[in-house]
């Protein structure tokens, strides 16, 4: 077996070249035996070597003695929401996220959705596996099928008001993945009117990888909100753990303004609540947060450091720009559908359009996006832009996560990626666009120079 798709927070590779149903029997197995599981629930997205691996998983369990409950095509969510409303022992989503059609993963929690990450457990199940477990051939365990989507609407319902809902017009893409099945389901129980388009799961992805982060796939919602006349499009990713949103104008909201917007919002009724989020842009968070009386933590980039975090501070949301919020009542999972319903609660409140309530952030805090670039040595530039700007006038240096540079009128995260060569920068100025744009070209300029 090939052990490369072990990754810091979860399990990634090809299909079947790294991942296969060999591979999943063997991980169902070391899971149980390594957690101790009785009970599990595990689902797959729209991949189309998804139910495969499914039956591959469910047998490797099985054999371990386990219990297992499938509830078949779902969103991660839905797992984490089993994994803590649910008796059960823990959770394997089997999901490529917003990874090419070829490519597939698992994503495994404890009870009580507790992620398992490299250093929580993930590696040990690695080691078991690659010291050729004795698997039975006795399928020692039982398998059931059952739904929790009801009872994980009525929970996702319980964050908004649904009567107070304003009759808005939203234009929501799946893009071929999961998120249609949930959002049908919730429109049938909301005052709004809802377009679905690329609805139907599809696992050969036609409209391209459900990754509204890729420019490109970006068009379909934005033409759809203007050509509809739309308040506010969404567009979510395979597993639908992470939503993007689109204003009345068509325009892509960057994750960082929304993480500022949400927990405005939540801290209007949890006042002096912790709020965490990630080092790439933090300005307009941390003022944002000060501003309604909470507590800005920050954390280092990543579902398993801001989740671990999150409990240890017992904090209220967590937000990074890459487009995860977490919530302390979700069991401080992501989720991409309380995310929106909080987002459209809002804008019914407020009355204002989302790219009124996004305005103040943007112009306070104006920031590049995250731009990728390729290198051939990803250590050896950062500490290359280290020794340029960290010996600059007023320069203050952080490395909870890569690099960030910190001065009085802007700053700048670099880091590496975990599983490509690739250096994510973003910048980010006070209420100057056009300093914010020099100094992004300048590092781009000195990365890829």
């Amino acid at each position: 077996m090939d052990f490369s798709g072990f990754k810091a927070y979860d399990i990634r590779g090809k299909v079947p070249a790294i991942l296969d149903a060999r591979f999943a029997k063997n991980l169902g197995f070391a899971f149980a035996k390594e957690f101790n599981i009785q009970k599990a629930v595990i689902g797959y997205d729209a991949r189309l070597s998804g139910p495969s691996l499914y039956q591959a998983l469910t047998n490797g369990l099985q054999a371990a003695g386990v219990n297992v409950t499938g509830i078949g095509m779902c969103g991660t969510e839905e797992i984490y929401f089993a994994s803590f409303a649910k008796d059960f022992d823990g959770g394997i989503m089997i999901t490529g996220s917003h990874n090419p059609a070829d490519e597939n993963g698992f994503k495994i929690v404890r009870r009580g959705a507790v992620p398992i990450s490299g250093d929580s457990g993930l590696f040990a199940i690695r080691n078991r596996m690659a010291s050729h477990q004795d698997i039975p051939d006795t399928l020692s365990g039982s398998f059931a099928e059952a739904s929790f989507r009801q009872d994980y609407i009525d929970h996702l319902l319980s964050y908004i008001k649904p009567e107070t809902l304003k009759p808005l017009k939203i234009i929501a893409n799946p893009g071929n993945g999961c998120a249609g099945l949930v959002v049908q389901e919730l429109a049938t129980r909301l005052p709004l009117d809802i377009t679905i388009i690329q609805g139907e799961p599809d696992g050969t992805f036609p409209n391209g990888v459900p990754n509204p982060l890729l420019p490109e796939n970006r068009k379909a919602t934005a033409d759809a909100v203007v050509e509809n006349k739309a308040d506010l499009g969404i567009a979510w990713d395979g597993d639908f753990d992470r939503c993007f949103f689109f204003d009345e104008k068509g325009n892509f909201i960057e994750g960082y303004y929304l993480v500022g917007m949400i927990a405005e919002a939540l801290l209007k009724t949890n006042p002096h609540a912790k709020i965490i989020h990630d080092p790439r842009l933090v300005w307009n968070t941390q003022a944002t947060v000060k501003k309604a009386g909470g507590t800005a933590i920050e954390s280092k980039t990543g579902h398993a450091f801001i989740k671990e975090r999150m409990r240890a501070e017992n904090a209220l949301y967590g937000g990074e720009m890459s487009a995860h919020h977490y919530f302390r009542d979700f069991a401080y999972c992501d989720s991409g559908m309380i995310t929106w319903l909080l987002v459209v609660q809002l804008l019914s409140d407020s009355g204002k359009s989302l790219s009124e309530c996004i305005a103040q952030y943007q112009e306070a805090f104006p920031c590049s996006g995250e731009i990728n670039s390729t290198v051939e040595d990803i250590p050896s530039t950062i500490r290359k832009i280290e020794q340029i700007y960290a010996s600059l006038p007023n320069a203050q240096v952080s490395k909870i996560d890569g690099l960030s540079i910190e001065f009085p009128d802007w700053r700048f995260n670099l880091r590496g990626s975990n599983t490509e060569p690739v250096l994510r920068l973003n910048v980010e100025s006070k209420a100057t666009p056009s300093l914010m744009k020099e100094k992004t070209e300048e590092l781009l300029e000195q990365i890829r120079g």
